[in-house]
């Protein structure tokens, strides 16, 4: 179909047309016949109407030589050469790639796959940046279920513990993906989480090489050191035959300085992290063909963070040099925090972050840099990407960043940018000029939507889930879908391991019925012994609750290293039947514990107990 003939000023990279049919529309593709290279594709940017016509401005992406290489025009079309539409077949052999190729969605308005070139992901690094809510991690885990598949070893950097549901299947989406032909897939096989026990009873522990050089040891300092206290430091460290917490704490006391005590301190309070050990969670473990290591940082400390990819990365990198593990991906979550922008803070991490970029190809190692404030990023990492994924982003600041560290993206796909409804990603480095690209569902469950404080926590009996993970549920208005529940309070709650429904599912005897109850309770951080622990008691009887879900109690004055209690109190909204009056106030209760430990906090919440009847 003809669209038009090119007029006005052409050149190698755009050029204008007078619009001559009613179909063309914005990001149309269009083919141009070259005098020199035959048909090239192109792509309609904007449109404008004067009262003299119709004018359209157009991107040169390019054609296919006979080497399947995209390459750009030499020389400028000529005026009035006819603009048609672009046939699917004509798109698919320009941007189609060769060999081993990723499925990440299909180009906008069109039934037309693309795929990226994973051996160029892995090898030359890759960036994905949007603001937060806009689907950057969605579309971060369709790529890993790409790279899963395809059994390459990864290493996920999780602050917030949103990648852990790669281990559940995508049920809720079924319909849409068989759209796809695809279907839901659980990668619980192929998944292993690592974290803090402390925190989250069900990942494996992630322990740090104690064994470091002295600027290693100077790297993670949590604090500041003076020049005073880094010559003491050396000063322990250099005659020592092993470096270790317990060797440096022995020298310091040797010393004769009245400022060592500041110094011992902070050397304690690493240790006392219990993160380093000279027995050290195995590199070959974190890194295998066919498995995924996700790094759950949930619910520890910014700086304590930044000490763990520090010296992991720095281990791992170091490990790979010398080949003693396989070649890996790193997705590096909130890179913001780890590598950040001159003059937008500072991260013990962010040299070895850098490294990583620039050398890191060199030895196998890729990485994939996240993040929700590209202009916080240092600019030689973005710069190190070859492929680039942004998806919506409104911050100025942010933009211009984008505009700077991307090569290809042009004025108007910047102010595209700002409209790019969610689903929708700009993917740059798969042709020279940037496509958008719809993403596709993923097969995997979604963990990264943000927390519903107006509907219920609640699934109902009929097996229906009161979250969404697909991309839709953020167009949801929640004010409209919270109608259709009692107004309740936001609560700190202690949630069963299993929902109602996995209760039906496990039940061999028909449920007639669930009864939901709030049980009062108190949520205490003690001290005994010389060791910390997180104490349940429940506000009715005044007994430490040791499982909720298998109501194992036991008398305060029994409290042990046994009873310390792994989960923490979630503010969410619950919908239930009763509400239990307490009838022991934490005063009371604060006061029978310091009896027989050190009570350090305390807090308010209620226990989730579900009561079936058959």
């Amino acid at each position: 179909m003809i669209l038009g003939k090119i007029t006005g000023k052409v050149t190698t990279n755009q050029f204008q047309f007078n619009v001559s049919s009613p179909n063309a529309r914005k990001f149309q593709f269009i083919q141009v016949n070259h005098v020199n290279y035959g048909y090239v594709l192109c792509q309609i940017m904007e449109l404008e109407r004067t009262s003299e016509g119709t004018v359209g401005s157009c991107n040169i992406i390019g054609y296919k030589d006979i080497e399947s290489r995209i390459r750009g025009i030499r020389t400028p079309f000529q005026l009035g050469t006819e603009v048609l539409e672009a046939e699917d077949s004509f798109i698919k052999k320009v941007i189609e790639l060769k060999g081993e190729g990723a499925c990440i969605g299909k180009l906008e308005g069109k039934d037309i796959p693309v795929k990226i070139n994973l051996q160029k992901v892995l090898t030359k690094h890759l960036s994905v940046l949007a603001k937060s809510g806009s689907g950057k991690s969605y579309f971060v885990g369709v790529l890993l279920e790409e790279i899963m598949e395809r059994n390459v070893p990864l290493l996920i950097i999780d602050p917030h513990g949103e990648y852990s549901s790669l281990k559940l299947a995508n049920e809720e989406q079924k319909d849409k993906l068989l759209a796809w032909n695809l279907a839901p897939k659980s990668y619980h096989n192929q998944v292993q989480e690592f974290g803090d026990q402390k925190i989250m009873e069900d990942v494996i522990p992630l322990k740090l090489n104690e064994k470091m050089s002295s600027y290693e040891l100077m790297k993670i300092m949590p604090v500041q050191l003076s020049n005073t206290q880094e010559s003491m430091l050396f000063s322990v460290v250099k005659d020592l035959d092993e470096i270790n917490f317990d060797n440096i704490l022995i020298g310091l006391e040797l010393l004769n300085y009245p400022g060592k005590w500041t110094l011992i301190d902070t050397i304690m309070y690493l240790k006392s992290l219990e993160l380093f050990s000279p027995s050290y969670t195995d590199h070959n473990q974190l890194i295998q063909p066919g498995k995924c290591s996700i790094i759950n940082l949930k619910g520890i400390s910014p700086e304590i963070q930044d000490i763990i990819v520090q010296k992991l990365l720095k281990d791992l990198f170091t490990a790979r040099k010398q080949e003693k593990i396989p070649p890996f991906f790193c997705v590096l979550e909130e890179a913001h925090n780890f590598c950040p922008e001159k003059g937008f803070g500072k991260a013990k991490s962010s040299d070895t972050v850098r490294l990583i970029a620039s050398e890191g190809r060199k030895f196998g190692l890729g990485l994939c840099v996240v993040s929700q404030r590209p202009a916080l990023v240092q600019k030689t990492v973005l710069a190190q990407c070859s492929t680039q994924v942004v998806l919506k982003v409104n911050n100025p600041n942010d933009l211009r960043a984008l505009t700077a560290s991307i090569e290809g993206i042009s004025s108007e796909a910047a102010d595209e940018i700002q409209n790019l409804p969610i689903g929708s990603a700009l993917v740059c480095g798969i042709v020279d000029k940037p496509l958008i690209v719809r993403v596709r569902p993923r097969k995997s469950k979604h963990g990264g939507q943000a927390v519903n404080i107006l509907a219920s926590a609640k699934n109902n009996f009929n097996g229906s889930s009161d979250t969404e993970s697909d991309q839709d549920s953020y167009q949801k208005d929640i004010v409209e879908e919270s109608k259709n529940f009692a107004e309740q309070n936001i609560l700190p709650i202690i949630k069963p391991r299993h929902s109602i429904n996995d209760l039906k599912l496990m039940s061999e005897k028909k449920i007639k019925d669930v009864t939901t109850y709030l049980i009062p309770a108190a949520f205490f951080e003690c001290e005994l012994m010389g060791v910390k622990l997180k104490i349940l008691v429940d506000q009715i009887g005044g007994k430490v609750v040791v499982d909720p879900d298998k109501d194992v109690k036991k008398e305060i004055h029994e409290i042990s290293s046994e009873c310390d209690f792994f989960r923490k109190p979630e503010y969410e909204s619950v919908e239930y039947d009763h509400k239990l009056d307490e009838k022991l106030s934490i005063a009371e209760l604060k006061g029978q514990l310091a009896k027989h430990c050190q009570v350090l906090d305390s807090k308010q919440c209620y226990i989730v107990y579900y009561k079936v009847e058959y």
